[in-house]
């Protein structure tokens, strides 16, 4: 098998790489054991000063970092730089942060001294995704390095080359070899890594499917997984809300990534006390959105990034429609080279169309009205998924019930979901277990061992 990137701007192939054999396969996933041997005993500045030197190479050579982002997976290239220097940022917030996060953790008992000690596990697999190259392999990769452990990455097949330059960086950044390994493996490879005794866990972000797929594996092999997976993220728009705002933020929270992205709002729940307000003014925003190539500095959405996933979002507006949806704006394919779709807003969305049953990967979007607060807050709930949710109101108490009742992993008040070092990022419910960054996150992966010293 090979693995190519194909540029979904244009249609074209641009590189190709060889599969791993089994005999490499072999030698990277055992140099990666016997690196963390002795890895594990550095100290965390010795760590801290590599993160950092890995973070000034993503300053210093963002342009063509970003511009392979761009090139493989379609986002715009002002995104694509945007996410180069998150990840420096990350990396510099964990080389400042591991030691306080796994510092002993005293504990009051009838012992003379007792405490929690947080140490590393060991080799991680990490299995990404193409929708963010870089940034969901830097926010496992920071944490779990800063915490001792080392890393082998099993990254999309469509992204080789960015797979291959997040090696590049943490090897040049002076980690010690075998710390932060690649591996150009196919997917059916994954559970035979998963099964192998040197790797003790495994991380995936990923679909609903695939993260059954990763769960079974490692509950066969008994082995600590954390799963990331889809969401159908609520942007609820409540009677207090400062309707402008409100609408301008939500065309660029359903279009962010392209749409390609487990965070991005997908369901506008907005309650009729606004409703005529919000639903034309967010309709002509994300008509006015300019679709094109995505290194254009006036481009707002890129292409998908598949003819593959082009297909299926088209299906399931098409699906919609015929069903009785009604599309205000966007859907239908262009004519051209590409893979892009125009944003898309779909009312009337009912139980039983796809659009309604399943994740939207694109920039379509589903407007639904409700009577009020307890039916948006119901309305917000009814999904399979709990990753995130953005609520739109200045009213104390509205936004304390959204807080309390809406059933996910994080709530933005205000704002749309981001994901940040500060704070952990995960969901519920269909969309996963465990949690990446903040605190929670570099502790996913490290033994926290109870001390009884009598």
């Amino acid at each position: 098998m090979a693995f190519t990137t194909v540029n979904p701007t244009t249609g074209k192939v641009e590189a190709t790489f060889d599969q791993h054999t089994p005999a490499e396969v072999e030698a990277l996933v055992e140099r990666a054991a016997r690196t963390f041997s002795t890895y594990r005993h550095t100290s965390f500045a010795e760590r801290a000063g590599w993160m950092r030197a890995a973070a000034d190479l993503y300053d210093a050579e963002q342009p063509d970092i970003a511009r392979v982002l761009t090139t493989e997976m379609g986002k715009t290239f002002s995104a694509a730089k945007a996410e180069v220097a998150k990840c420096a940022l990350c990396m510099r917030w964990y080389a400042d942060h591991a030691e306080g996060y796994l510092a002993d953790e005293v504990v009051e008992s009838g012992a003379g001294r007792s405490f929690i000690r947080f140490e590393p596990l060991g080799p991680v697999l990490a299995v990404m995704p193409w929708n963010f190259p870089l940034w969901q392999v830097i926010r496992f990769a920071a944490p779990a390095l800063m915490a001792g452990n080392v890393g082998l990455l099993k990254h999309a097949s469509n992204v080789p080359q960015s797979a291959l330059l997040i090696e590049d960086v943490f090897r040049r950044a002076g980690f010690p070899d075998g710390a932060f390994a690649t591996l150009l493996v196919p997917s059916g490879d994954v559970a035979g890594l998963i099964a192998d005794d040197r790797i003790v866990a495994v991380t995936l972000t990923g679909s609903e499917a695939a993260g059954r797929s990763v769960g079974e594996a490692a509950g066969k092999a008994l082995k600590k997984c954390v799963l990331e997976l889809g969401g159908s993220d609520p942007f609820v728009i409540l009677a207090s809300a400062d309707v402008e705002r409100a609408a301008q933020m939500a065309a660029t929270a359903r279009v962010l990534n392209n749409g390609q992205s487990c965070i991005a709002a997908k369901r506008f729940v907005v309650v009729d006390a606004v409703a005529d307000r919000f639903i034309p003014k967010f309709i002509d925003a994300m008509a006015g959105l300019r679709v094109g190539d995505p290194f254009d500095t006036a481009t707002d959405v890129g292409p998908l990034v598949s003819e593959a996933q082009r297909a299926e979002i088209a299906s399931q507006v098409d699906d919609a429609r015929k069903l009785g949806a009604v599309v205000a704006c966007g859907g239908e394919v262009p004519d051209g080279v590409g893979w892009f779709y125009p944003p898309t807003v779909l009312t009337g969305v009912t139980p039983g169309m796809r659009a309604y049953e399943e994740e939207l990967f694109g920039p379509v979007a589903i407007v639904e009205p409700v009577a009020d607060i307890d039916e948006a807050i119901a309305v917000a709930n009814r999904t399979t998924f709990g990753l995130g949710s953005s609520v739109w109101a200045t009213d104390p108490e509205e936004q304390r019930r959204c807080i309390e009742e809406i059933e996910a992993g994080m709530v933005f008040v205000n704002a749309m979901v981001v994901s940040t070092p500060e704070l952990p990022f995960g969901g519920i419910k269909r969309s996963g277990y465990g949690r990446e960054l903040s605190h929670l996150g570099i502790r996913e992966f490290c033994n926290a061992k109870s001390v009884w010293v009598a």
